[in-house]
């Protein structure tokens, strides 16, 4: 049995949904030796990282950075797993209210220096809501976990 880890910021009705979306699509029925575990980046932490075989993150766009919560995660996490976890597979959401480049570049950043790496390129949902955003990351998810399952992550 593999773990993925999804630690998702979800301050708003909105992203809540993106992290229930996540959810479902990495428990699909067909991804049978998967275990998955959510976590708001506040309660997670490097045990949570160095117990898992691929992570999701999931981030709004704050100010043209990542929400605090999940910079706080990265800032309790980092040195602790810096050694464990290299080529951890990672993927990420973020739900931009305008373009996520500089969400994106810093955390392209600090999965960089981590040494992980990416299952795919991160997915920027920009602009006004769309209902399709909530696919779009259940695909993800699903997709990474589907990866977990199949052994080739």
């Amino acid at each position: 049995m593999k773990t993925l880890l999804i630690v998702a910021h979800a301050p708003s009705p909105n992203t809540l949904l993106l992290r229930e979306a996540a959810e479902h699509g990495a428990r699909h029925p067909e991804i049978e030796a998967v275990e998955v575990v959510v976590k708001p980046p506040l309660e997670a932490g490097p045990d949570d990282v160095l117990a898992c075989d691929a992570i999701l993150l999931g981030t709004t766009e704050n100010l043209g950075y990542m929400s605090g919560a999940l910079k706080d995660f990265f800032d309790r996490s980092y040195y602790p797993v810096l050694d464990e976890q290299q080529g951890l597979p990672c993927a990420l959401y973020i739900r931009a209210g305008l373009d996520g480049t500089g969400t994106r570049r810093a955390v392209e950043s600090i999965v960089g220096g981590l040494g992980w790496k990416w299952a795919q390129a991160p997915l920027v949902l920009h602009g006004e809501w769309q209902e399709a955003f909530v696919e779009e990351v259940e695909e993800l998810a699903m997709s990474l976990a589907a990866g977990l399952d199949a052994g080739i992550l």
